[in-house]
């Protein structure tokens, strides 16, 4: 018996996952339960390497990117790819960082270091984890495409001007935090360029446009960045001071108080991510003024993971034909979050280029994701050192081709041709507020300037006419003397509702009998209750009965909690218009 209490909790606990109607694992259950044959087995490891090719020089050129150390942006596509795919709810979903971070993670780095990029991380994990609790994986969605489309050549935008440091082999004084003093530091140092690095990422940028050309299943950034590192060494032997930075001059790492150069020959290895330095290899100090500086970028890294990964998965059901569970997948990018900073790696989403890959090369289940994590641990742990050898301009020329990718310039100028102005100009709103300031500003500002778009719309289609005899569709006969007929169409909400009833003010008072239909207005809230209640009441001051016809479910259940009953002589209701012709009647005659 002392047990029980004990059983009962767990009985509860046990029952939380149900009552919320989430479903871990969901794709990886559901590929299990339809029978995982040994076919469908060779085919997820043969994409699981293509894609783990592809991700390997990306992880590491967008940690550099994002002003981290490479083998970081390598942890991350091996524990969050490994994490998200085992617990998501896409078949085909490929995890890993993203260019869309960049612009969020510089800062982030800039003023708290590397330790403050993982907690940042941890705590969009614990927000992704409650959007999908929370079951938000549908409203993501409703997140209009001009804002997505803005703030994402916002993004492209931004990656490219950062690449061009390496690009051309710049030594600027500094890479300020603001893109415009960014801008204007890179232009003082373009005398400072070296041909050397302008060849090698010209090179570079040019295999890896051509090379799709050729309808070839190597994918081209292996060709690209092998022939750029063998390129160089070649010409380092034959050119006299020819020399170009690489990831094994640039970065270091240390090993039992032994420096080495490139990325650490070693998996990842659990830390604590708050005793990771702050900005300037000062000791990160935890404490809850830094979690409130790092909540509103925390939040931006969440929401955009969200929209990105759920784009992804809808872009990967539109390619295989399958159907992704959008709560599991947010939850499965949240604990892919809260655990890769244990580890070094830090914020990661479905990432769409590598999804598609996935798909492309035959991939069907979440297995070629787990693979693809397993083959970056792999090259990580046997190629460290040829991975040292990679130029710095030729990973510059990778991004510049994913900014531009990423832009959809062709999509963003159509969009500017043919949609409505008020589209364009939340596009363009979100693009300047995301390449000026940065994405938690672009974000808010456009989902804000989208809603109210979205609420003037609705406020368009709301509204209140008058209708004359021979004007509504079931009017058969003429309105009685002494009786008129408002039609109120669209949800009643508080955009809409004071549009709605101002034209109630003229004439409706100088009837006896005011029939209001009702059957095209959906919803009713608050803001629609009260202007409803204040034209009732008005009404009855003149002594005219209004009848309330056709009223739907929600309408009908709020006017019931409210108290807005029948009432002799002043208020009635009529299931049709019909109904509500009769009782007007039969009042007008009773007045007479």
């Amino acid at each position: 018996m002392p047990d029980e209490p004990r059983h009962s909790r767990f009985r509860q606990a046990r029952n939380i996952l149900p009552e919320l109607k989430l479903r871990p694992a969901s794709a990886l259950r559901e590929v299990l339960s339809e029978g995982y044959s040994r076919k469908s087995f060779r085919s997820d490891l043969i994409a699981g390497l293509v894609v783990g090719v592809v991700a390997l020089p990306l992880s590491m050129a967008l940690a550099i990117a994002a002003g981290v150390p490479p083998q970081h942006g390598l942890y991350t596509a091996i524990v969050a790819g490994a994490v998200v795919a085992a617990l998501g709810g896409s078949r085909l979903q490929v995890t890993g960082p993203t260019a869309a971070f960049v612009v969020i993670l510089v800062p982030i780095v800039h003023r708290f270091g590397i330790g403050g990029l993982l907690i940042a991380t941890m705590m969009a994990g614990a927000i992704l984890v409650g959007f999908g609790v929370a079951r938000m994986g549908k409203l993501i969605q409703f997140i209009p495409l001009p804002v997505t489309a803005g703030f994402t050549a916002g993004i492209a935008l931004v990656i490219a001007v950062l690449q061009l440091k390496d690009f051309f082999g710049l030594t600027p004084a500094g890479m300020p935090e603001h893109f415009v003093e960014r801008v204007t530091g890179l232009m003082t140092a373009m005398p400072t360029a070296r041909w050397e690095e302008a060849v090698v990422g010209t090179t570079t940028l040019a295999i890896l446009v051509f090379w799709p050309r050729l309808r070839t299943k190597v994918p081209g950034p292996l060709v690209a960045l092998v022939a750029a590192a063998v390129g160089v060494e070649a010409l380092r032997r034959v050119v006299p001071g020819f020399d170009v930075a690489t990831i094994g001059s640039r970065f270091q790492y240390l090993v039992d108080g032994v420096v080495h150069t490139g990325i650490p020959r070693l998996p990842p290895m659990p830390i604590l991510p708050w005793n990771m330095p702050g900005a300037g290899a000062e000791p990160l100090q935890l404490s809850f003024g830094l979690l409130q500086d790092l909540l509103p970028s925390a939040f931006a890294i969440a929401m955009l993971g969200a929209i990105e990964s759920l784009l992804s998965a809808v872009v990967a059901d539109g390619m295989a034909g399958t159907r992704h569970d959008p709560n599991a997948e947010l939850v499965a990018q949240g604990t892919g979050n809260l655990i890769a900073p244990f580890f070094g790696g830090f914020a990661a989403t479905g990432a769409i280029a590598r999804t598609a890959t996935n798909f492309r090369a035959g991939g069907r289940s979440p297995v070629a994701a787990i693979t693809h994590s397993a083959v970056v641990l792999a090259a990580m742990l046997v190629l460290a050192p040829v991975l040292g050898a990679l130029p710095m301009a030729s990973l510059a020329a990778l991004l510049l081709l994913v900014a531009w990718n990423m832009s959809d310039v062709p999509h963003v100028l159509r969009v500017l041709r043919v949609a409505p102005r008020s589209d364009a100009l939340v596009l363009l709103t979100c693009f300047f507020l995301t390449v000026v300031f940065d994405m938690t500003v672009a974000v808010t500002a456009g989902v804000l300037l989208a809603a109210l778009l979205f609420m003037r719309r609705m406020a368009d289609l709301s509204g209140t006419r008058l209708v004359e005899d021979g004007q509504h569709h079931t009017l058969r006969e003429p309105l009685p003397p002494g009786a008129v007929l408002y039609e109120i169409a669209g949800p009643l909400f508080f955009g809409a509702a004071e549009k709605a009833m101002d034209s109630l003010h003229a004439s409706a008072g100088e009837a006896g009998v005011v029939l209001l239909e009702l059957g095209a207005v959906p919803v009713i809230d608050a803001t629609g209750m009260v202007n409803l209640e204040s034209a009732l009441a008005r009404l009855a001051r003149d002594q005219s009965l209004v009848i309330l016809v056709r009223v739907q479910a929600q309408p009908a259940k709020f006017m019931a909690r409210v108290g807005i009953v029948p009432s002799p002589g002043r208020l009635a209701f009529a299931a049709t218009l019909e109904e509500g012709l009769s009782l007007a009647r039969a009042h007008l005659s009773r007045s007479s």
